[in-house]
């Protein structure tokens, strides 16, 4: 009977329009907003130009893309700091801070948004500033949602005001940093202890 060739294993791909995001964001840090082109992104990615337009219509949806990429990530490390501390929300809160502002420092796109790279000048910023009251409603939303699942002596209202302080202090701090990560998060988690009671 004759021996049958190994076939090997197929390595399962990541979809083209999360490639083209990835590259966008590496290739934002290193060059800056300006210097990526469609062209350029699908050479990156080797793909044509026509398939990066069909996977992300254009230069605006592309960034807004991007921007939704990373707060995704940073919205995981808020569940993550809560599912920590399911019996304290200050920890939480303050799990949760130390968590995003651990990442923020370490994260090259936002640096890249904030300061512009390498002396470039980047519409990324505006761009951000104009979604920024959705991107405030979205954090605003998770955080929300994990601290009324604790049992708080709080009024509706109370918890509303004290979620946007902490989260307009948090997204603060993600874009002008004050103070190591873990120093921020203590006082941060200290002020959320005198908020929740």
């Amino acid at each position: 009977m004759p021996m049958r060739e190994a076939v090997a294993p197929s390595v399962p791909t990541r979809p083209t329009r999360e490639r083209i995001i990835e590259t966008a964001a590496r290739m934002t840090a290193e060059l800056g907003w300006s210097r990526v082109t469609m062209g350029a992104l699908a050479e990156e990615v080797g793909v044509s130009r026509q398939t990066v337009y069909n996977e992300v219509h254009s230069k605006d949806a592309l960034a807004e893309a991007m921007i939704m990429r990373e707060l995704l990530v940073f919205l995981a490390a808020v569940e993550q700091g809560f599912d920590r501390h399911p019996d304290d929300p200050a920890q939480a809160v303050r799990a949760a801070t130390r968590g995003v502002l651990e990442l923020a420092r370490d994260n090259e796109l936002l640096r890249a948004v904030v300061s512009g790279t390498q002396g470039e000048d980047t519409d990324l910023l505006p761009l951000l500033t104009t979604r920024s009251q959705s991107l405030l409603s979205i954090a605003t939303s998770v955080v929300h949602d994990r601290l009324a699942a604790y049992d708080l002596d709080l009024s509706e209202a109370d918890l509303n005001g004290a979620v946007d302080m902490i989260v307009r202090t948090v997204l603060g701090h993600v874009v002008q940093p004050s103070g190591a990560p873990r120093a921020t998060a203590d006082a941060v988690g200290r002020a959320a202890q005198r908020l929740l009671g």
